[in-house]
């Protein structure tokens, strides 16, 4: 199998820490191309990671399919676990993402496009190594967003009485992982694992590769599941007394003169990395895994024989935990001291409107369905000069124009070119006016995405408060259009 890796660079500043202590969003330098295998497929696969925006979030984008969709790693997009994780969206599938999940949680990337010819991730060595590699050689760059973590304050478990899995967070003050492996073999035996900060990834969990048993392995083979399958890419555990005839058979396969057993019972003497090393895999796969949940978390996750099926099982009970508890419906908090996203400089650039016509000051939240900005309202406002004058109240009109002005930055968000679109609003629905606006008010603008972006079509849900107070609330939806076509 051939593998090797692409670089095109370019003039920005690489982070000096990419993403393990900062609190700010990070992103590749430049982009990156890998070529290899799919594990499954056996095909030959280009994967091209590229930068992307604050908030966009790890998404595959399939190049070879017609309108080249793209599917965002997300756990409500996953649609099989039996031989590793697999996501689809909209007939788009890419299979075999824990890896490259697991490598970019390890390095701090939050934001990033990874586009591929076929439909799988190429295996490479059976690890997260070769993923780390060619982040690290592009490098990782700090944006000007924050990034969200979420404190579990109570245990979340999981427990499946058929496998016998048992998955459970407690409260932690980083993102910390163990795992147990017990697999009644008397070659492997009982292991475990642990990462005791995101920062070891790198060093002590990337190199570990994929293992399976020699039983697993005819099993794949007679039944053609693993054309791409290669002693180079997982670790053979032999867990049986095998006849010459057999390694004979398997030395056919795999193109090699001979194939032997090692004492530790390990197959065609591969050198394992660690002792453990089937426990720090199993780990690794648990961090790509809950990487799916879309949020990052401080928690120790604690993991008892687990697999693909528990551990996106378990993503799943995260992210409603988060939704409950720390959900996007909630009323923002606003701290003037923190540093925004988008502050009026960038959001000048972004938006086509200037003063008098611009309603939003900052951007202090931004994720790809939602975006919260800010309007101070003062009594300097031109609008204050003609609207109930002596007792001033901020039309309602122009509260629906910051909320519509603030969507338009979610919608550009969600596209690689936003400065070839503008935004226009086609329809406002279900207005509702609940509080007034005064001068010396800080008026928070939040807006929700309705449903996922389609053919430009952006359905929005929008909320402006004052404190805990709600102002405004209206459904709106908007069109994006290129310049070129208006």
């Amino acid at each position: 199998m051939s593998e090797d890796i692409a670089v095109k660079n370019d003039s920005r500043k690489k982070s000096d820490n990419p993403g393990n202590e900062s609190s700010n969003q990070h992103t590749l330098r430049s982009e990156v191309t890998l070529h290899g295998v799919g594990l499954h497929t056996g095909k030959e696969v280009t994967m091209t990671m590229k930068p992307a925006n604050p908030g966009h979030g790890i998404r595959f984008k399939r190049v070879d399919l017609p309108e080249q969709p793209v599917v965002k790693a997300d756990v409500d997009y996953v649609v099989d676990t039996s031989r590793g994780t697999t996501i689809e969206h909209q007939g788009a599938r890419v299979s075999t993402i824990e890896h490259t999940m697991a490598a970019l949680v390890g390095l701090g990337v939050d934001n990033v496009l990874i586009e591929l010819d076929g439909p799988e991730v190429p295996i490479m060595d059976g690890s997260a190594r070769q993923f780390m590699e060619a982040i690290e050689s592009v490098g990782v760059e700090e944006q000007e967003a924050r990034r969200i973590v979420y404190a579990i304050d109570s245990n979340i478990h999981y427990y499946d009485p058929v496998k016998n899995v048992d998955m459970l967070a407690v409260p932690s003050n980083d993102y910390q992982i163990t795992a147990l492996i017990d697999f009644n073999s008397p070659v492997l035996g009982t292991q475990h694992a642990a990462l005791r900060h995101i920062a070891d990834f790198r060093e002590e969990i990337g190199p570990c590769r994929t293992f399976c048993f020699l039983h697993e392995l005819e099993y794949l083979l007679d039944n053609n599941l693993i054309k791409g399958g290669d002693l180079s890419n997982a670790i053979v555990v032999v867990d049986k007394v095998v006849a010459s005839d057999e390694l004979e058979r398997l030395a056919r396969v795999f193109n090699k003169q001979t194939i032997s057993v090692k004492q530790e019972g390990i197959l065609n003497n591969v050198q394992l990395h660690f002792p453990n090393e089937p426990a720090r895999h199993k780990l690794l796969d648990v961090v790509g895994d809950l990487a799916l949940a879309g949020h990052n978390i401080k928690a120790h996750i604690i993991a008892s024989r687990p697999g693909h099926a528990s551990n996106v099982e378990f993503a799943k009970k995260i992210k409603q935990y988060i939704r409950k508890n720390k959900h996007i419906a909630d009323i923002p908090h606003y701290d003037p001291s923190q540093q925004a996203i988008y502050d009026i400089n960038h959001i000048v650039k972004v938006l086509p409107h200037k003063f008098p016509f611009l309603f939003v000051d900052k951007i202090i939240e931004l994720s790809d369905n939602h975006v919260v900005g800010v309007k101070n309202v003062t009594f300097n406002e031109h609008f204050f000069q003609g609207h109930f004058p002596g007792n001033p109240v901020m039309p309602g009109v122009l509260q629906i124009e910051a909320l519509a002005q603030t969507g338009g930055i979610l919608a550009l968000n969600n596209i690689s070119d936003p400065e070839n679109y503008d935004t226009y609003f086609l329809k406002i629905d279900k207005v509702k006016f609940k509080n007034v606006v005064r001068p010396g008010d800080t008026l928070i603008l939040k807006l929700e995405l309705l449903s996922p972006i389609r053919r430009g079509i952006v359905e929005m849900k929008g909320t402006t408060y004052v404190g805990n107070k709600l102002a405004t609330e209206a459904e709106l939806v908007a069109q994006l259009i290129r310049k070129d076509k208006k």
